[in-house]
């Protein structure tokens, strides 16, 4: 039976673009070897670490979505452990029926974000939202403002 399962893992900063995609490759490259089916692949990019990671604060983040058997996982995490560039990992299955449905979504979320027309369709959207709701913030207070002036002058 296939299970749903997503693992995280960070590279070294260090690496050139091409050493990174090599070493994304490589580990999808074992998946497809262990006969994984490959749903969807997230670069999240560089981002910073919690704490530093042998000796590094910043990594190179990649999260994969993929149906597999049982035993391939204990494959994945073999070649993850042995490769020097991996700085870390982590593996989540996803088995009942709420995960698998948040596993459905997150794969929709990982191809939308892989298509490079979506992304600026999205983003339109949120910079109209924010600019709206920086001018709601102002007068929230200054209706408080309001408030407490009345309630001076009744005081009074």
């Amino acid at each position: 039976m296939m299970n749903h399962y997503e693992t995280l893992f960070v590279v070294k900063p260090t690496l050139t673009e091409e050493e990174i995609k090599s070493q994304i490759e490589r580990v999808k490259a074992v998946l497809e070897k262990e006969g994984a089916e490959l749903v969807a692949t997230d670069d999240m990019g560089m981002r910073k670490l919690a704490y530093p990671v042998q000796k590094h604060s910043r990594g190179y983040y990649t999260v994969l979505l993929f149906k597999a058997a049982g035993g391939t996982i204990a494959e994945l995490e073999r070649n993850l452990r042995i490769n020097e560039e991996v700085i870390k990992f982590l593996t989540v299955k996803y088995s009942k029926t709420k995960e698998i449905a948040q596993f459905n979504k997150l794969v929709e979320a990982a191809n939308k974000k892989s298509q490079p027309v979506e992304p600026a369709k999205t983003e339109a959207p949120e910079a109209v939202e924010a600019p709206a709701a920086a001018e709601e913030a102002p007068e929230a207070p200054a209706e408080a403002a309001a408030e407490t002036e009345t309630a001076a002058s009744t005081e009074a």
